[in-house]
């Protein structure tokens, strides 16, 4: 296993929760705006909202776009 390797995988924890928190507060923001939201409707929406800028980091990163960040 490479430095990298190592080093993003004692991290994955760490990661993951701040994707669940940042995925969690948005909840949480809808739910203030908007007090009656169907709370699985808006999970779906925020994961699209989410899964689509993944997605374009995604596309970035196969265009070497990071590849000297």
């Amino acid at each position: 296993m490479d430095v990298v390797t190592k080093e993003l995988v004692s991290r994955k924890g760490e990661i993951q929760a701040a994707v669940d928190l940042f995925f969690k507060a948005n909840m949480k923001v809808t739910d203030w705006d908007v007090p009656e939201a169907d709370d699985k409707e808006a999970a779906v929406i925020l994961l699209d909202i989410i899964q689509e800028e993944l997605n374009r980091i995604k596309d970035d990163v196969n265009a070497g776009e990071y590849d000297y960040y």
